[in-house]
């Protein structure tokens, strides 16, 4: 396999600070480590660093509410009002609990408000909340959802009468026998934890973590690739931990792996499908992907093979690893052809642009769409917070590549965005990128 040989490589290609990864494959743990965790400190990486793991843990916090189901203190098609009363938005709908696990509660998704660092902030995230837009009707449409996975942590937080973080700790680390964690700063100094980097070189300042309030999103988790690896051999062993402590029951793993709601992208690499946490891979894989400013992780968890891949990065361009590193690992150990990454296909078909021609308007941001040389030109205009995190203005050309599937021309950090049109009578209502943002 030769891990480090290729993350070295890799890294210095494309100019990622520091990298690690982790592979359970052939019964036995392979890891890696490359560069340093902090370009101004110059700590080296090592494979038991901890990263920013960003929206892994999704999962994290769905196996917390999964494991409330079990002992039947939560019900999945119960509104979400039942566990917390004070949650209510601008208008009126009745939201479940699974219509938050599969982000198909359609308000708006991205909303980072830091509420503080007190053991209420998810109570005052809720009281946020209550002014926040519509995107489309409960269970319509699959939309990316950060802000309904805050509030699945207030559920746990609220039905186990302790904090998110605590339940995490008691429910999933201890039993999993996870160490290398990190839920707060004053966590993470205890390891080599790793600082996001923009491009190669400038570190993430003032901000190393995002706020408190959007920790059972994942603005606050910190892990070794290995701890992921760990849970992912929980989920193939029917969720059971390495010593026998019993995690998860078997139907509820199966449930979660479950597809629960189709997603509007490009096949390949990316998720075509969400169960009630994971993220669902057409080639036959579950996990997920993770990122916070600087900083990406890839989860990897192949039923059948006993294959399960975490790596994470702090900056430069991650698809690069992705490209040269995860995707032949996974093919060796897998067997499996795993699809790569989108590119734009070498003589592009003209579309017409006025079906998809307008102005979408999401949260974070809003995104201008008009014709231009068959193809469609693509500006991204942030908002508050995306202009606060370094976000600017810019266009990219994007052209056709199937269906109602655009790709962009130009690679980003070494890959090619994509975005899907999501039609109602001839014209486009939502330009989705894993978002779904509504025509203006």
């Amino acid at each position: 396999m030769d891990l480090q040989k290729r993350l070295d490589e890799a890294a210095a290609k494309h100019g990622v600070p520091g990298a690690a990864i982790a592979v359970w494959a052939g019964g036995e743990l392979h890891e890696a480590a490359t560069g340093v965790v902090n370009k101004n400190t110059g700590v080296e990486t090592t494979p038991d660093s901890v990263f920013q793991v960003g929206s892994t843990t999704k999962v994290w916090t769905a196996a917390l509410i999964m494991q409330l189901v079990e002992e039947g203190k939560v019900e999945l098609d119960r509104p979400v009002t039942d566990y917390l009363p004070e949650f209510g938005l601008a208008y009126e709908a009745e939201i479940t609990v699974r219509h938050l696990l599969t982000h198909t509660g359609g308000f708006d998704g991205d909303l980072f408000e830091d509420t503080g660092r007190g053991d209420d902030c998810l109570d005052k995230y809720l009281t946020y909340l209550h002014g926040t837009t519509k995107v489309h009707e409960p269970g319509a449409l699959f939309s990316y959802c950060n802000s309904g996975f805050a509030v699945l942590g207030a559920i746990v937080a609220r039905v186990r009468g302790v904090t998110w973080e605590e339940a995490m700790a008691e429910h999933l680390f201890k039993p999993l026998g996870a160490t290398q964690t990190a839920l707060f700063g004053e966590e993470a100094v205890l390891f080599r934890a790793s600082a996001g980097h923009i491009g190669p070189d400038q570190v993430v300042y003032p901000k190393w973590q995002m706020p408190r309030s959007n920790g059972p999103a994942g603005s606050t988790l910190c892990l070794a690739p290995r701890e992921l690896v760990r849970f992912g051999r929980m989920a193939l062993a029917g969720g059971l931990a390495e010593d026998g402590t019993r995690v998860l029951a078997e139907q509820t793993l199966a449930d979660m792996r479950a597809p629960q709601t189709e997603v509007p992208t490009v096949p390949g690499l990316l998720a075509t499908a969400w169960g009630l946490g994971f993220e669902l891979f057409d080639w036959g894989a579950f996990g997920h992907d993770g990122g916070t400013p600087g900083q990406s992780t890839l989860w990897r968890i192949v039923p059948g093979s006993d294959v399960v891949l975490a790596m994470s990065a702090n900056g430069g361009a991650f698809a690069g690893l992705i490209e040269d590193v995860v995707l032949p690992v996974l093919r060796e150990t897998t067997g499996i052809d795993v699809p790569g990454l989108p590119l734009p296909p070498e003589r592009p078909s003209a579309v017409d642009a006025a079906p998809y021609a307008g102005t979408f308007t999401g949260p974070v941001l809003s995104l201008e769409v008009t014709g231009a040389d068959g193809g469609l030109d693509i500006t991204e205009i942030p908002g508050a917070f995306m202009a606060s995190m370094g976000a600017t203005r810019r266009t990219t050309r994007y052209v056709h590549l199937s269906d109602d599937h655009f790709v962009a021309e130009q690679a980003d950090g070494g890959m090619h965005a994509t975005v899907t049109f999501v039609m109602r009578d001839g014209v486009a209502a939502y330009l989705h990128n894993s978002r779904a943002v509504p025509r203006a």
